[in-house]
Order: C-alpha cells, then sequence, then structure tokens
C-alpha cells in the first residue's frame, strides 16, 4: 500500500490539512489530517470528494502553439521572445501577468519578482482581487500594514458571533462547525448579516437581512451606539489609536437607531437587539467574507467593521478580532509576495524606499516604480491595445471577471495571449496562442497560507503526468530565457521559500510583522518535513500597530447613497457560490457526488416577484443587465430579499448553454482597493417559453452542449447527464445520440418521445423529452448505463414501487429529501444529531446540518402530509 501524504486541501481559505493515500495511478483515498490544527481532521463536502477530481480527464499535458504540439524549449522560447519584442518595442508596461490563488506561495514568487523587478512593471494582478482586496486595503489603512488580527483559536474563545456577508456554513463549512462548536459548549451567540437568508442563517440568534449596500450605516449606527452608551474604549484610543478630527461628530447626526433601521431596511426592534448583543458580549469575532469585499464601497465596509472593534478595544485579544475569511487556497501567500499590482514583496508598498529596498535585495535591473493595472483596468487596457501580451495563470477570466464578454473580446483582440493552466479547454484558453501545461493538485509541490495566516506545505501525490510542469519552473525558465539566468537559478520549490523567507527579513527591523526570519535557512529535508505554523503570533497584543507611530487608525467612512432601482432595471442581481462547487468547476466539475446538490445554474427569486413576473419554479428565465444576459432555471425562494435575484457565478460555456454569471455584472469598482462590485447589479428577468423539455444521458465522459435553448450538463457516475428544454422539433437532438440499436416509445398525446440506445447489449444512451410534467426521476436511470439493457429503460424505472431519494440534501453521505423526510416520519426523528444517527447525513462536513434543520421544522415527526 502507498505512503500517506499530508498535504493541504485545494479548495478555499480555510486551509484544511489532508491526509491522501494514492491507492492506483491515478486514485487516491482522502481523509481530514487529525493533526492538522485548521481543521483537526474534518473537511467539507469537496475536500472530501477530492479523490473524484484527480483523474487525467480534460488535462492540457503537453505544451502547444495554436493547435499544434509543441517541444517545451520551442514554446518557452517563443513566449520569452515575443515578451522581449514586446518590450522593447512599448515599454515595460505593455505587457502583463494575470495570476491566481490557486498557485502556490513560491509560483507566487517568482511570477512577482520577473514582472516588478525585472520586465520593470507592476503589471502583475491576481484574481484574490475579485474576492478579497477590500481587505487588504482596509486592513493597510486601519492597521499599517495588511495583517489578518486573528486566529481559529479566537472561535474557541468567542462569545458572539458576527458574520457579515458570508454565507459560512456553505463556503467555509468547517469554521462554521467550529462557531457552532462553541456556541454548543459555551451558549455563545450568533449573528448573521446577509440580505438573503442563507443556511448560515438558519440556527442564528438573529438575522438582519439589511438592503445590500448600507453595511457602513450599519456598522457607523453600531459605533454611535457604543458611544452613547459608554462603550468605547478610551484609554485604548489614548494610547494606540489616531482618530482623526471630527470623527465622532460624524456620528451624532444621522445615526440614531430609527434612522440607521431606515437605511438599512430592517426592523428597529432587531437592531436594537443586535446592538444589545454586541454590549453584552465584548469577545466579539466579527467574520465578513465576499459579501463585503465585492462592493463599490467595500474597503469602506472593512473600516467600518475595523471601526468598531479598535473604538471597543476588542482587538488583539482571545475571542476579539474583526477577521476577514478569504476564499482560495492561497490567497494570503500571494498578498505576502506582493502578487496583487498595488503592492510589493513582502507587504511593502511602492514608497520609494521600499522599491529600493526589494530592488537590492534581487540585485533587479529595472524595478516597477508604481503600482501597475488592477484586474479590471487591465483587462481593459488590454481591450484598448496598450497592453499587446499577457500571460494568464491558473485562471479563467473569460468567466469569472466582470462584464466577461468584453474581457473575451480583449483577448481576442490581444497579440500575444499565453495561459498556463491544467484544463486543455476552458473559456480562456480558447483565446491563447500559447498554452503551457502546468502542474495541479496532486502534482504541485509548495507551500500556501490559510485565512489565519497558517503556512502549510501542499506535497505532491503523484508524479508530473505527460510534460505538466510546476507553475515556478515555468517562470523562472522564461525569466532564463528573457537574460536573467543567475537570478532565477531555482532547482527547487525549497529554494525559492528560503529567498521568499529571507526577504520578508531583509531590512526589516520590526517594521512589518510578516517576517520569516526563522524560516529563511532551512534545509531541503525541513522544508519536505515543514509542519503548519503561523507567522505574527498575536497581533496586536502589545497594543501596537506597523504604523510610523505604532498607532492603529480609525477611518471616517460615510454611508453612500444608494441608487433607487429604474424602471428597466427593477430588480438587484446577486451573485456568490454554491456549497459543492468552486470557481468555474474545471476541478469540481468532474465528481458525481459534488453535482448532485445544485445540477444547474439558478436564479432565487422571491416567491412574491415571481407572481408578479410570471415566473414559476422549474421554468426557464433570462436575466439581463446593461452588460448582458443569460439563461437560468427558476428555484422560488423565500430567503431571497424582495426586488434582488441571485445566481451562482460557477458554469461556462464548456457546461451550459445558460449560467453565465460573468457576463452580467458590471465592471465598476472600488475606488481604493480596485475590487469589483459584483453584489449590486441592476437587473430584470423574464420567463422565456418553452414547448419541450428532457433530458439526455450518454454512457462515458462527454464534453459536448447540445444546440437547444436549455442544455447543462451533470457529471454522473459511469456517465454523463444533459438536462434539457426547448421550443420547435427536438428531433435535431438525435445527433448527439452514438451508434448502436434504437429502441424508442413515443405519445402523440403528452408529445413525448422515449429513445434508448443499446450498444453490445448495455444501455449506451437515453434520450426523454415531454411536452408535459411526464419525466422520469434520473436516479434510476442513471444506474443503468452500461449495464444490460432490459424493457424498464423506457418506462424509467423499474417493476414495482420507486424508491425517489428527491434532491440530494448531504453529499457526503449521498442523502435526499424524500429518504429524510420518511426516516422522520417512520423513526421519530426529533433533532439533527437523531437524523444523523439514522442516515449519517451531516455528520460528516456538517454542511447539510442547517439543511436538516429547516426539514425538521417543516415535517417534524408525527406530520403524515408528504412532500410536494
Amino acid at each position: 500500500m502507498s505512503q500517506a501524504v499530508r498535504t493541504t486541501c485545494a479548495y478555499c481559505g480555510v486551509g484544511c490539512g489532508v491526509v491522501a493515500t494514492p491507492n492506483g495511478e491515478r486514485s487516491v483515498a482522502i481523509a481530514g489530517d487529525p493533526d492538522h490544527p485548521a481543521n483537526g481532521g474534518r473537511l467539507c463536502s469537496k475536500g472530501t470528494h477530492l479523490g473524484e477530481t484527480v483523474g487525467l480527464e480534460g488535462r492540457l499535458l503537453l505544451p502547444m502553439i495554436g493547435d499544434k504540439r509543441a517541444s517545451w524549449d520551442k514554446a518557452l522560447d517563443l513566449v520569452a521572445r515575443r515578451f522581449r519584442e514586446t518590450i522593447a518595442r512599448h515599454g515595460p508596461d505593455s505587457v502583463a501577468f494575470y495570476v491566481s490563488g490557486q498557485l502556490l506561495t513560491e509560483d507566487y514568487y517568482v511570477a512577482n519578482k520577473l514582472m516588478k523587478g525585472f520586465i520593470g512593471s507592476a503589471n502583475i494582478d491576481t484574481n484574490s482581487r475579485l474576492c478579497m482586496s477590500s481587505a487588504v486595503a482596509g486592513h493597510v489603512r486601519a492597521f499599517g500594514e495588511d495583517v489578518v488580527p486573528a486566529s481559529y483559536d479566537d472561535l474557541d474563545a468567542a462569545d458572539l458571533f458576527v458574520l457579515v456577508g458570508s454565507n459560512t456554513a456553505w463556503c467555509h463549512p468547517i469554521v462554521y462547525q467550529r462557531i457552532q462548536a462553541r456556541r454548543a459548549a459555551s451558549g455563545a451567540k450568533l449573528v448573521v448579516i446577509d440580505p438573503r437568508r442563507t443556511e448560515t442563517c438558519e440556527d442564528a440568534d438573529l438575522h438582519l437581512a439589511i438592503r445590500p449596500g448600507t453595511d457602513v450605516a450599519l456598522m457607523n449606527g453600531l459605533l454611535a451606539y457604543c458611544c452613547r452608551e459608554g462603550l468605547v474604549d478610551e484609554a485604548y484610543l489614548a494610547a494606540s489609536v489616531s482618530v482623526p478630527e471630527g470623527f465622532w461628530e460624524s456620528l451624532d447626526e444621522g445615526h440614531d437607531l430609527w434612522t440607521i433601521a431606515k437605511v438599512c431596511d430592517v426592523p428597529p426592534a432587531d437592531l436594537q437587539r443586535f446592538y444589545d448583543l454586541f454590549a453584552a458580549h465584548p469577545r466579539t469575532v466579527t467574520l465578513f467574507s465576499q459579501g463585503i469585499n465585492q462592493s463599490l464601497r467595500g474597503t469602506d465596509q472593512v473600516n467600518a467593521i475595523c471601526n468598531v472593534h479598535l473604538a471597543t478595544g476588542r482587538i488583539g485579544k482571545p475571542g476579539a478580532a474583526p477577521f476577514s475569511i478569504t476564499g482560495q487556497p492561497n490567497a494570503m501567500g500571494g498578498r505576502e509576495v506582493g502578487g496583487l499590482a498595488s503592492s510589493l514583496a513582502a507587504h511593502m508598498d511602492f514608497a520609494p524606499d521600499n522599491i529600493a529596498r526589494v530592488g537590492r535585495f534581487w540585485s533587479a535591473p529595472r524595478m516597477a516604480t508604481k503600482a501597475g493595472l488592477k484586474a479590471v483596468d487591465l483587462f481593459r487596457g488590454v481591450s484598448e491595445g496598450r497592453i499587446k501580451a499577457i500571460w494568464i495563470m491558473a485562471t479563467n477570466p473569460a468567466v469569472s471577471m466582470p462584464d466577461a464578454g468584453r474581457v473575451r473580446e480583449a483577448l481576442a483582440g490581444c497579440p500575444f495571449v499565453v495561459v498556463s493552466d491544467v484544463i486543455a479547454d476552458t473559456d480562456t484558453t480558447r483565446y491563447a496562442h500559447v498554452r503551457l501545461p502546468a502542474a495541479g493538485w496532486g502534482e504541485k509541490d509548495g507551500t500556501v497560507t490559510n485565512s489565519e495566516r497558517r503556512i502549510s506545505r501542499q506535497r505532491p501525490l503523484f508524479s508530473l503526468p505527460g510534460e505538466a510542469r510546476p507553475d515556478w519552473w515555468i517562470v523562472k525558465e522564461v525569466g532564463r530565457r528573457m537574460g536573467w539566468g543567475h537570478a532565477f537559478a531555482y532547482d527547487r520549490p525549497a529554494d525559492v521559500w528560503r529567498e521568499h523567507a529571507r526577504l520578508s527579513a531583509y531590512q526589516n527591523d520590526g517594521a512589518r510583522l510578516f517576517d520569516l526570519k526563522t524560516h529563511a535557512a532551512i534545509g531541503n529535508e525541513a522544508y519536505d518535513a515543514l509542519e503548519p505554523f503561523s507567522w505574527g503570533g498575536r497581533p496586536f497584543a502589545d497594543s501596537r500597530f506597523p504604523t510610523p507611530d505604532g498607532r492603529a487608525r480609525l477611518v471616517a467612512v460615510r454611508q453612500a447613497p444608494l441608487a433607487d432601482p429604474l424602471s428597466a432595471w427593477p430588480m438587484t442581481l446577486n451573485t456568490g457560490r454554491y456549497r459543492d462547487q468552486w470557481h468555474t468547476m474545471t476541478r469540481t466539475g468532474l465528481s458525481p457526488k459534488l453535482a448532485r446538490h445544485r445540477e444547474e445554474p439558478l436564479v432565487e427569486v422571491h416567491p412574491r416577484d415571481a407572481e408578479r413576473l410570471g415566473l414559476a419554479e422549474g421554468d426557464i428565465a433570462r436575466v439581463t443587465t446593461p452588460q448582458g444576459d443569460s439563461l437560468f432555471r427558476v428555484s422560488l425562494s423565500a430567503g431571497q430579499r424582495r426586488g434582488e435575484l441571485f445566481t451562482p457565478i460557477h458554469w461556462t460555456d464548456r457546461q451550459s448553454t445558460g449560467g453565465r454569471t460573468g457576463l452580467l455584472p458590471r465592471p465598476l469598482v472600488d475606488p481604493h482597493s480596485g475590487q469589483p462590485g459584483f453584489k449590486q447589479t441592476p437587473a430584470r428577468a423574464e420567463k422565456v417559453a418553452v414547448e419541450w423539455r428532457g433530458f439526455l444521458l450518454l454512457h462515458g465522459h462527454a464534453e459536448l452542449v447540445p444546440d437547444c435553448l436549455w442544455a447543462t450538463r451533470v457529471t454522473v457516475p459511469t456517465g454523463t447527464l444533459y438536462e434539457l428544454a426547448g421550443a420547435g422539433d427536438p428531433a435535431r437532438l438525435d445527433r448527439w445520440l452514438p451508434k448502436g440499436e434504437r429502441v424508442e416509445v413515443s405519445d402523440a398525446r403528452r408529445g413525448s418521445r422515449r429513445t434508448a440506445i443499446i450498444a453490445d447489449g448495455r444501455l449506451a444512451a437515453g434520450l426523454f423529452i415531454a411536452r408535459d410534467d411526464s419525466l422520469p426521476p434520473r436516479d434510476w436511470l442513471i444506474a443503468q448505463l452500461g449495464k444490460a439493457a432490459n424493457a424498464a429503460v423506457l418506462a424509467g424505472r423499474p417493476a414495482g414501487q420507486q424508491v425517489d431519494r428527491g434532491p440530494i440534501i448531504c453529499v457526503c453521505f449521498d442523502v435526499g429529501l424524500r429518504t429524510i423526510v420518511s426516516a422522520i416520519a417512520e423513526q421519530a426523528l426529533v433533532d439533527v444529531p437523531a437524523i444523523g444517527k439514522a442516515l449519517g447525513a451531516g455528520t460528516n462536513c456538517g454542511s447539510c446540518r442547517p439543511a436538516l434543520a429547516r426539514i425538521l421544522a417543516e415535517h417534524p415527526p408525527g406530520q403524515k402530509e408528504g412532500i410536494a
């Protein structure tokens, strides 16, 4: 049996430790690492099913120039030559890198060094700009450095948790379970501030469904209340915090309870309860995520939160801190090496002495002297022809950027596009002149930093497939070919790590908290065996801050006026993640189990809005904004605020004819951070008429998108499912059926047709079309793919009574809604632990526990009525 490897999860910024045991050429058993301090052995559904995503389906395994295979030497020589030529003709700012929180710290460091120290431009930005750059800007304004002043240990000491703009139960399940464990042990309280009633709200002591974009008003109102009630820590302010002139006077007017309740559109009694909870629990951790950051005033919102904690002295103490929880596995590592266009390495900015310091350390011939273009402006620069060569690493901006249609137009017109990726065909690689095969999770070797500043090793489980290479190696080889061989003479990731750590301490003398000097001289074996560790200790425990005067800063922020809906755009679009999917699904889309929770891209609509718009559950709706439009399946949700829509970010042209959320947001950004405002886009929704619905099942892996109005690809065990809808004659779908014996039955009255393709006596495909609601459930038919065919296939169910599990609620143990409801009734299950004991649901990652609690409330023991 292969030896177990301790590594780190590939997904969110929680940074969970993983024990991975390879048990085949591309097969691995996954378990949580019980010794990793971030998760103590627990994994969420995505981490649990990492083993389903390590195959080589769709992998880019060879360097490609255009559509032709190339040697590494030829591809790298071409990249180096085209970048050299572009710089010689148009200057260093005519080229750019766009990188990713999927990179390891060593990858990030080499790319940042090449661009900022040797090419001489700061035009290197990262997709982390889209998720946490407002937190960076807010931290720098408040603390003088981008330092997260909290750790997961604070969750074990807090008496009040305030979750702002974070669906933690779905997006950071292990953090959420730690919060719930503290609540169960100590009675700690939970307040959730979110326009939507998400799963995170289900067990909260208070949910404030504020109007989107009113977070500054809410936090300023809380701070004004603290001032009125004597909760401000005057001694702490006097010793450790600078307060701008007129700061307190600005809170005197317009921040009373009734005014704030009106601005935020919440009941005054609920607002007062929030104030009372905050007053009663000094050990408060305020966790915030994309709902705060992805705003046109995200930085101000971050500072409004920091102001409250600084003014009340709730920082630098156990169980008391503002806590930015990041979305990507190495967003923090990117921040440490200067992966953002607005920063230099090792938490330095572009002050002249910092430029000189980094230049000396690198012996850099051509240091960047100013901040570069942030993500939205960077692609605008490509569109306008100012950037003539771009290298995109480990990300998919043709899907994920706001106004993604314009990004595609920009890439199509760019003279030279390089993409390093693990996947051969993405929406972005289709615009590449050169594609370079990068190492994927399971092959990477380096470090990542999680949300609490904990650095962990990511270790390889498999040898590099095909001709794939690590990102740091690819970048350093280009640097060598551009003429800087000595500066990029790395042989292994440990070489990069040591240089990165030395730079963090170089002429630092305590000016910056980020300092890795104790790990700067470790040998290769010590690097390989590196245990998880956090830098910075407990930040600000000594009440000193990394500013020139050693004091933190309150930052005066005011609530910006919010525009009323326009008649042409009466709705507001919010975007976000699904529980079991990740970014653009190039990894999670390979997992049959992860697909079960949300199989299609949905637009969530309040039932009253749906009634007004003529929408019903399961309809197809067109969501339109000034930037574009896309189709979504309708889901009615009373958790939506009236007048608001929600769509997921994950679907691409490779998976669906609809669900393209990236086409919809405006390319408008926060003025301080440059982070796009994904959460408040003017929109409208309308029903799209369909004449028929259906689904197509194919045995084996397939990557096609049938040409009909609605087609969404779903990975299932042993095959692929396509959910379909359209108008006109569905006969054109027949061309997607494989060769084989055709068996068919039709019903003219219902307008239905059922077709099975039998190859070698086994079910190779099935196409089911209906003009009414007579389509059968999918589960049993999915299980028949590749098996001996029988007459029951066209019936869509086996002989006798069919068991329909219903929608999957617990992905970890594959438990459906109907199974749960039946067990509650038949076994008199009275609480969530009882459901877990009976079915296993909720006993692994716990992210489905809020849903289980809601199901229990809707279908208590003894209730006889079934599920509609």
